[in-house]
């Protein structure tokens, strides 16, 4: 069964994100009883509606492709499902890169293995402390551990870490390290860490295989379908814009995460990484990966939906943009500067978003940082809930 999404006319034409008047958006969902028959309409004050994504087989194919004015009403209905869910807070979670090693090779990250270029890094454990212990904003609520798929890092660095900093209970702890043993995933939880962070980046398996994405993509279902039946709090994520993606593909993704009873997802757009066979190749429309983020909230109005740094290579106002199309979770990177350019995900010069940026991007979207973790947050209702 479907769901129709209403939006006022002036809503349409003036969207929440720029006239700021969220008191004049009605967006509601409404159960479609045409079979296989799902809209995007907008409903004029006289009653009669004007379709937005007229869609017999899929509304997400007409949203992930508006413009103009279809385009801001996309943005202005996810915006409001939103702020419906989780009102205008928006999470903010703080990052350390700790470790640039990796085992796999894929061809759109610069910290693959075959980049002999890449100089490699972990962080001593005191280094991370130090992070830790004294440059940690008071906005943050979340701290989140990265590195390349390295049990090395997992196991020496982070492992111990999370031990040290989950007795004192005062942020939410996630990780993203990776396909890794399951019996890590178990250390790492009993340590006290309670979010995954574990990309698909293409649901396709022949796409996946052709773009050497870690391992098999069989496996990192499975990874992602042990992880949640395990209690943890699990977010995942994809690549717009890849070379030679179809909206098929994109659809088939969306599908597929969707059926992992996720948490949370994002959506990067794709930048040709320095050092990687696909260097040469264009890069990701940001308008159409903001669709992206939008048609993300409204398929899935109870997840976490994080706003990208790499918005910000396409655009400087990308982060904002990002947050006034339905994302609600912003990260602060706190990577010693001495790492950071090393942290080589798309190219040596990277947008970092410092506690200065992030708040100054939620304070443009007219919203406020959140107080609450967002683990706490997904926790407390189920991931696969219905839209509201």
């Amino acid at each position: 069964m479907g769901w129709e999404l209403l939006m006022s006319y002036g809503d349409l034409v003036r969207p929440t994100w720029l006239c700021r008047q969220p008191q004049r958006v009605q967006t509601v969902f409404r159960k479609s009883h045409a079979a296989g028959h799902n809209t995007v309409v907008s409903k004029a004050r006289g009653g009669e509606e004007e379709g937005f994504a007229e869609a017999k087989a899929d509304w997400r194919r007409s949203a992930l492709t508006a413009g103009g004015q279809a385009q801001a009403a996309l943005w202005a209905s996810a915006e409001r499902v939103r702020e419906q869910i989780f009102g205008q807070r928006i999470f903010v979670r703080g990052v350390i890169e700790v470790a640039n090693f990796c085992r796999q090779n894929c061809s759109y990250c610069g910290m693959r293995r075959e980049n002999d270029a890449l100089r490699r890094f972990r962080l001593a454990r005191e280094v991370i402390r130090r992070v830790i212990d004294e440059s940690l904003p008071p906005s943050v609520t979340d701290l989140n551990f990265q590195a390349g798929e390295d049990p090395v890092a997992l196991r020496e660095l982070v492992l111990p870490v999370i031990e040290e900093i989950a007795k004192e209970k005062r942020l939410g702890i996630s990780v993203c390290l990776g396909t890794v043993d399951h019996r890590l995933y178990d250390e790492l939880q009993q340590a006290g860490a309670r979010g995954y962070i574990i990309k698909l980046e293409t649901g396709d398996p022949e796409q996946y295989r052709l773009l050497q994405c870690p391992g098999r993509l069989e496996r990192r279902l499975e990874a992602i379908r042990y992880l949640v039946r395990t209690g943890w709090c699990v977010s995942s994520g994809f690549i717009y814009g890849l070379p030679n993606q179809t909206l098929d593909q994109v659809i088939g993704t969306l599908d597929l995460l969707r059926s992992l009873s996720l948490c949370g997802c994002s959506v990067s757009p794709f930048i040709p990484g320095e050092g990687t066979p696909l260097s040469s190749e264009k890069r990701a429309d940001l308008d159409q990966t903001l669709n992206a983020v939008a048609v993300l909230r409204l398929s899935s109005p109870r997840w976490v939906v994080p706003a990208v740094s790499a918005l910000n290579l396409c655009d400087s106002s990308g982060y904002v943009r990002a947050l006034r199309a339905g994302a609600n979770l912003a990260t602060i990177n706190l990577t010693p500067g001495e790492w950071r350019g090393d942290y080589q995900l798309y190219r040596r010069k990277r947008w970092i978003m410092t506690e200065e940026r992030v708040l100054q991007a939620i304070e443009q979207a007219g919203c406020q940082p959140s107080p609450q973790s967002w683990i706490a947050a997904s926790s407390s209702f189920p991931p696969s809930a219905d839209p509201i």
